[in-house]
């Protein structure tokens, strides 16, 4: 496509009126720059700073009593967060939580749901996963007494896709075995997205438990965590979801398990609401808000709340509309580089795709990497060889993906 073509679409992009929301970095000469890191870090929404303002007033004029008389009081700040949530990864209000971070959230559910026998111990992941993920099953299986040798296994090769039909094979030979099956929704490497779905029939079928880490997946990718009958998942909000660095993560635990007698760490803001005050023996919500343990972190709540505003009024369908359009389009410019210098890993099917397209450099990664900064470009640069770029269908535009293909075109002729 012609540059021409990219500005006709971005002309035509009901979506369009979303950019001006976000406040994007600039270059040295005071230009936008292009930004495509939002799978590392979303950028900032405009109504952040009055959500955090109005949050910092109330603390100041009403101090202690901003609990029950803040405009959206601290008591039940998380609360309002759960339908808008719900919405987001297909879940019912009760059924997700704000709460924590990632890695924690993957451990609390963890301490429930994997709940190994000396026969039925592994882990099931995808080779190549997140470190954070790995080391969190690791840990996991040595706090039960395994060798994660023996108790993790991950399927598929370090930086390829992985089939589907693969995890299932496993499961069909070897689910005996497995105590859990856990993956994360997009991987964060390829941006491969996972039928999510398919593994969680293929785990329960196995007699497994199945969850998610959602970091790459919240806020990109259409989710319907109740029906596709996920036992457990978790995401960040710094991403795609743009509630800023170290946002409040969340969690979602599948209604059948909501009045379940499960293990499970304890926290006074897991209790009742109505009997939270009465300080006496725990008597857990019914919901993903049971796995809670400490009051919201209004601060980060307020971020979150700005930016969940923005996500809902465009509604997952438009945003995956898009995202599959803009990284069709770039997958298009690409075709027009010199051959043998990119290799696209990422999936070209779009729908094994999240909004991301990794590139496997042949030749020189870094200096290419530099060579983009320094036209304005945010990438982000994977040991050894692979530059990540996801576009973020709130605030990019089909001209930026053009622009980024003839920068590489010109620096790979």
């Amino acid at each position: 496509m012609s540059e021409s073509q990219a500005l006709d679409l971005d002309r035509l992009d009901p979506l369009a009126s979303f950019r001006s929301r976000f406040l994007l970095p600039r270059t040295k000469t005071g230009e936008e720059a292009i930004y495509l890191c939002g799978n590392s870090l979303g950028l900032q929404p405009r109504t952040t700073r009055a959500a955090l303002e109005q949050e910092l007033d109330d603390w100041a004029r009403l101090a202690v009593e901003g609990h029950f008389e803040a405009k959206y009081p601290w008591y039940s700040y998380h609360e309002d967060l759960c339908e808008p949530l719900g919405r987001l990864v297909g879940a019912k209000p009760h059924e997700v939580v704000s709460m924590g971070s990632l890695t924690n959230n993957l451990h609390l559910a963890m301490v429930s749901f994997y709940r190994p026998t000396a026969e039925r111990f592994q882990i099931l992941t995808e080779a190549g996963a997140f470190p954070s993920d790995r080391y969190a099953v690791d840990s996991q299986a040595r706090f039960h007494g395994f060798d994660p040798d023996d108790a993790i296994v991950s399927l598929g090769g370090e930086s390829d896709l992985v089939d589907e039909a693969e995890i299932e094979a496993y499961l069909e030979t070897n689910g005996h075995r497995v105590a859990l099956v856990m993956i994360g929704g997009v991987h964060y490497y390829t941006g491969q997205l996972f039928d999510m779905a398919r593994i969680a029939k293929a785990a329960h079928k196995a007699g497994a438990m199945v969850g998610f880490d959602l970091a790459h997946a919240a806020g990109n990718v259409p989710l319907q965590l109740h029906d596709w009958g996920v036992d457990f998942a978790a995401w960040c909000s710094y991403k795609y979801l743009n509630s800023g660095p170290g946002g409040v993560a969340g969690l979602f635990v599948h209604d059948r398990h909501k009045n379940a007698d499960l293990p499970r760490f304890h926290g006074w803001w897991g209790t009742h609401p109505e009997t939270r005050f009465k300080m006496g023996a725990f008597e857990a919500q019914a919901g993903a808000g049971a796995w809670q343990l400490s009051n919201a972190p209004v601060m980060s709540m307020a971020c979150h709340r700005a930016a969940l505003a923005i996500h809902d009024e465009a509604g997952m369908d438009a945003l995956r509309q898009k995202s599959l359009s803009l990284t069709d389009f770039f997958l298009s410019q690409l075709d027009r580089l010199p051959t043998g210098r990119v290799e696209i890993i990422s999936p070209t099917e779009a729908h094994r795709r999240g909004s991301q397209i990794s590139l496997r450099i042949h030749g020189d990664g870094p200096g290419l990497h530099q060579a983009l900064a320094g036209a304005g470009v945010y990438c982000d640069f994977r040991h050894p060889d692979v530059i990540r770029m996801a576009p973020a269908p709130l605030y990019n535009r089909y001209h930026e993906l053009w622009r980024v293909a003839e920068i590489l075109r010109e620096r790979l002729s």
